[in-house]
């Protein structure tokens, strides 16, 4: 599992998936296409605010959020 270190309260899983190697456009297309998994479940909101413990599944890669220590 990757792990995604944040500062801020949480990051939108749009901007998690940026970080992630892709871009904003193949983001918005995983998204929309229900190809993001959010905990264990499928998310299509680009949205989505994440915050440390979250888990999102996509690219073929596990993806961890926790805060910055």
């Amino acid at each position: 599992m990757e792990i995604i270190t944040i500062t801020t309260e949480y990051i939108k899983l749009q901007d998690l998936l940026k970080l992630a190697a892709a871009t904003g456009g193949e983001a918005k297309l995983l998204v929309q296409e229900g190809e993001v998994l959010v905990n264990g479940e499928v998310c299509t909101m680009r949205g989505k605010k994440l915050r440390p413990g979250d888990v999102v599944d996509a690219l073929g890669q596990r993806y961890g959020v926790q805060y910055a220590d």
